[in-house]
């Protein structure tokens, strides 16, 4: 049985704390299908609760976390153009070892961000 797990945590560099109350999607992707495996609200720590796919959920295969950064820059006060430059924010990945932490973090501002592979 797989004991990998997937986690994220959320920063807006923009003002220098965690992103607070951004919804994130999770899909698992199948050739052309894309599968809804949950949706999840960050935490005051800019973190999910749990985490976003739990080891008993946790398979090799495609995935894709979907940020929703402009409803959160909405929240947040920050002028917003019409449209607003970053709304949603797509990662796609690979979980290729079923018994990793797979940590897939964000850096948000109002006009870029950036993730990396994350411990």
């Amino acid at each position: 049985m797989p004991e990998g797990y997937l986690t994220t945590h959320v920063l807006d560099t923009a003002l220098g704390r965690p992103a607070a109350g951004l919804w994130i999607s999770l899909f698992r992707i199948d050739g052309a299908s894309r599968q809804s495996l949950g949706r999840m609200q960050t935490n005051a720590d800019g973190r999910t609760d749990t985490p976003i796919l739990p080891c008993d959920g946790f398979a090799l295969g495609t995935y894709e976390l979907v940020f929703e950064a402009g409803a959160y820059l909405d929240a947040s006060g920050v002028a917003a153009e019409n449209p607003r430059f970053l709304d949603e924010i797509p990662i796609r990945f690979g979980i290729s070892d079923p018994s990793a932490h797979y940590h897939v973090p964000l850096l948000l501002s109002p006009f870029g961000y950036s993730t990396y592979r994350g411990s």
